[in-house]
């Protein structure tokens, strides 16, 4: 792996890492809830295809949330703006991710964001294909072509977890298909949502796909675009605006990289123009973002000047 160990990058892995403690995996879906709330790690992947890292770089994890930024960028490729957000809007919000309030406020009954669940729901139902097998093959070539490995694949007793877990995400299913923004069968949705949620990488290969969506769309290595400039932009933006759930405010001010979490642990952060970060620390704030993450990003925007603001 061309990964070089950085040692002013594990002085702020270790700084970071002390936060840890006031974490707490996610344990409401049985299969995350193995994971060692101490670990913490973090790939950094330049456009010259140079790479630094710290910690345990090659362990692995399910992208969870993280996949929705992915999803949405594949969907717009497939079927355009105009079709995705008449489906779902581009508003932050204030609640939590799997929050089902606002829906029955909104009139039409239609998600507020592709990063909070209901959102995500509809933009996973979009993924084109016959089956769970075609539309889940659809998604995860566009990721082997982002992370440039063609073994990525996802964890079988993960997505059995959450499929089995999944009742709430039943629920935001079934109030959309009543308001007629889903039309499909609700088991067949979860299959396919909670398969995508377990697509699972290391820290080198989020680092990638980040680098890719802060080189607007282009992988530098290859010299190959694999997704237009705007649909970078606007998944750059919602990862800005939502992309740490309802905490992204306080990111954008204290961080101002943009990024997506999940509640694995990962998060993936773009710096425009420079360079992608993957990150993994399993210990969770309340809000459901990695809580060593958050600490180790503030510390590298802060070192290093990174913030877009």
């Amino acid at each position: 792996m061309p990964c070089q160990s950085s040692g002013e990058l594990k002085e702020l892995v270790l700084e970071a890492k002390k936060c840890a403690k006031k974490g707490k995996v996610a344990d409401y879906i049985p299969a995350l809830g193995k994971a060692n709330p101490n670990d913490l790690s973090i790939a950094i992947h330049y456009p010259e295809g140079n790479c630094i890292q710290a910690g345990d770089i090659e362990k692995k994890f399910t992208l969870q949330s993280i996949s929705k930024v992915i999803s949405l960028a594949l969907v717009l490729m497939d079927r355009g703006a105009d079709y995705v957000f008449e489906r779902v809007g581009m508003e932050p919000t204030g609640d939590p991710f799997n929050s089902i309030a606002k829906l029955e406020t909104m009139v039409p009954a239609k998600p507020l964001n592709p990063m909070i669940n209901a959102g995500a729901l509809v933009v996973t139902h979009m993924i084109k294909g016959n089956t769970v097998e075609e539309r889940l093959d659809r998604l995860l070539s566009f990721i082997r072509d982002l992370v440039g490995d063609a073994s990525v694949s996802y964890n079988e007793e993960v997505a059995q977890s959450e499929y089995e877990t999944a009742n709430l995400n039943r629920a935001l299913i079934y109030f959309l298909k009543q308001h007629k923004v889903i039309n499909e069968d609700v088991e067949t949705l979860i299959d396919l949502y909670t398969k995508q949620c377990a697509i699972e990488m290391n820290c080198y290969d989020l680092a990638k796909i980040g680098l890719v969506f802060a080189m607007d769309g282009i992988d530098q290595e290859k010299n190959k675009r694999i997704m237009p400039v705007d649909i970078a932009r606007i998944c750059k933006t919602f990862m800005v605006t939502c992309g740490m759930y309802n905490a992204s405010g306080e990111f954008a001010i204290k961080v101002g990289i943009p990024s997506k979490s999940g509640v694995s642990g990962g998060i993936m952060g773009a710096v425009p123009g420079r360079f992608g970060i993957g990150i993994f620390g399993p210990a969770l704030d309340q809000k459901g973002n990695s809580i060593a993450g958050i600490k180790l990003l503030e510390l590298l925007s802060k070192n290093y000047q990174l913030s877009m603001f």
